[in-house]
This record gives C-alpha cells, sequence and structure tokens, in this order.
C-alpha cells in the first residue's frame, strides 16, 4: 500500500523506522534482528536508506595509497525486498541524487516496479567527504526536485528514451525530506522551505523531516509549511542520543541544534549506558507529546540500532 494511503486511512499516529543496508560483506540477519524486535509495535512500513560511493584509500601497485571510491552499503533495492517478502511490511527505499545519473535512477524504478513496491523516498543525499560539495554525477540530478520530477514523469509512462512504443506507466507514492532547522546548505529557512513547495508541487505526497529535538522546532516549521502552501503531511523524525560524543557529532553532520537542558542531563551522565537512559526518556517525552498533537505517523531513526527505539515504541505505541 501507498504511504500516502497509510496516513489517510489511519486514525491514529503511525509509527515507523528507517534501517541502513548492512556494510558490504556483512550479513542480513542484522537488519532482520532489528526488525524482529521492532515488529510487535506494528510498523506501518520501514524505510530503507541508500548511500553514494565513499571514498578510501588503498594501496597501488606501487604501494602508494590512491583514493579509491567504493560502495560501501550496497543493496537497497534487493533488501527493500527481501523485508516486504518475510515480513509483509510496505517498505520506502530512498533513492538519491548522489553517485546515480539519470539513467541509474531509471534502471531502479523499473526495478521497484517489477518488485511491486510502490513507495520512495526521493533525497539529494550527502555532500562529497572530500571536498565537501555536492556534485551530480555527469548525467544525473543537481537537486531532489528533478528527481522528484523524473519520478513523476516514470509515473506518467515517460522514459528517457522517447521512443519506446506504448510504454508502461507507474503509480509510485513520493516522500521527500524536510529540515526543521534548515538544510545546512539553505541560505536561511524560508528559502528551504520555498525549495520543499517544489518539490511538493512537482509530485510528492508527504514530508519526513530531520531528526530534532525540541518539538517547537518541529510544530513551528509545520506551521510555516502550511502559511507556505505545503498541505500534504509532514512526519517528525526522531532519533534518541545514545552517547556523550552525539552532543557534537549530530549538531555537526545534521546540522540540528540540542536544547540545553537535554546537554546537561547527558553532561551529569557518568557513561554512556546513563546516556542512552537519558535519550530514551526525552524521546518518549517528545513523542508523547507529538502524538497527542495529531502527527500523522513518528518516524524513528534506528542508525542499525533497535534497543533504544523498542523501549520508547513500549512506551508511546
Amino acid at each position: 500500500m501507498k504511504v500516502i494511503d497509510i496516513l489517510t486511512k489511519s486514525r491514529s499516529t503511525l509509527f515507523s523506522f528507517e534501517l541502513l543496508p548492512p556494510l558490504k560483506g556483512h550479513t542480513i540477519d542484522t537488519v532482520f534482528d532489528t526488525i524482529d524486535r521492532l515488529k510487535e509495535f506494528s510498523p506501518a512500513y520501514i524505510n530503507i536508506t541508500h548511500h553514494r560511493e565513499d571514498v578510501v584509500y588503498m594501496p597501488n601497485t606501487a604501494g602508494e595509497p590512491v583514493p579509491v571510491k567504493v560502495r560501501r552499503r550496497p543493496g537497497t533495492i534487493s533488501l527493500a525486498a527481501a523485508i516486504h517478502q518475510r515480513y509483509g511490511i510496505d517498505v520506502v527505499p530512498h533513492l538519491i541524487c548522489g553517485g546515480f545519473d539519470a539513467h541509474d535512477i531509471e534502471d531502479a524504478l523499473i526495478d521497484l516496479d517489477f518488485l511491486g513496491i510502490q513507495n520512495i523516498l526521493v533525497l539529494r543525499g550527502d555532500a562529497d567527504k572530500i571536498s565537501g560539495r555536492f556534485e551530480p554525477k555527469r548525467g544525473g540530478h543537481q537537486h531532489a526536485v528533478e528527481l522528484v520530477r523524473q519520478v513523476q514523469e516514470f509515473n506518467r509512462g515517460i522514459y528517457l528514451e522517447k521512443l519506446i512504443e506504448n510504454p508502461k506507466e507507474s503509480d509510485f507514492c513520493i516522500g521527500v525530506g524536510g529540515y526543521p532547522e534548515k538544510h545546512p546548505e539553505a541560505p536561511n529557512i524560508d528559502v528551504d522551505i520555498r525549495h520543499l513547495k517544489e518539490k511538493v508541487d512537482a509530485g510528492a505526497s508527504y514530508v519526513v523531516t530531520q531528526m530534532f529535538f525540541d518539538n517547537a522546532v518541529y510544530f513551528k516549521f509545520v506551521e510555516r509549511c502550511r502559511e507556505a502552501g505545503i498541505d500534504v503531511p509532514i512526519i517528525p523524525g526522531i532519533k534518541p542520543i545514545s552517547a556523550k560524543e552525539q552532543l557534537t557529532n549530530l549538531p555537526r553532520v545534521f546540522n540540528v541544534n540540542i536544547p540545553q537542558v537535554l546537554v546537561q542531563e547527558v553532561d551529569r551522565c557518568a557513561d554512556n549506558r546513563q546516556v542512552f537512559d537519558v535519550g530514551v526518556e526525552w524521546a518518549v517525552a517528545q513523542s508523547k507529546e507529538l502524538k497527542a498533537r495529531g502527527a500523522p505517523a513518528i518516524h524513528f531513526y534506528t542508525m542499525g540500532r533497535a534497543e533504544n527505539i523498542a523501549r520508547v515504541a513500549a512506551k508511546v505505541f
């Protein structure tokens, strides 16, 4: 079922979560273990991330280190199919601009359509880790809105090769990302919301937000989106803090602010086990308020861990 239909038919706040494909060479069982731990909370759907290539340095024939591009977490589409087949839960594989050209994207859409997967989350993807800038693959997309438009054209049976006779139409439900504290590359929140509206106008059916730790930020973001004419569901994304180093890592990587009260609670912890507990309780409080205020769903970023999400879900769902 399409995510927008799941959201529309539900009369209560839904539970969903995001998984990473296993590292290359690792077993799929770790993903299944996470789902087994969380399936008791009846997830409405499961997201599977997509990752562009990383750059690692490997020795050449002369023994000198040279940069080599490798994809460390392949398998998004096959993992989505495996999860859907094993558990019967709707899946939302991510599609990203980074590292893929338009033909790669079209091939992925054909694969997903053949597999009967109706949902995708469209994202631009991360900037290059060396240059710090986002550079599309030759023939690829610079912005997520361009990828949304390609998916919508594919939905209408418009392929890159315009000469295809009697092309098959598809029916993908498209989700996009939103940034309550603005995308790190946006000059301000108004410009960022304008870009978000462009993605919705291009065909996105719902928005899922980047993580945040202050619900007031989310509520204000939704209000500003509504004022800008964005009327699709806006799903809050939550991640429980689980280690002291995340006080610096999360703001740096995800451009999020952490409330001073939470910072002080974490600083008082003697070890990361205590931080883990603090993170769970903070996420529980966030989730209960979001549910009470009528959030359509709460989307949890697992980062490959299930224990803290399970503890939160047990108290909220």
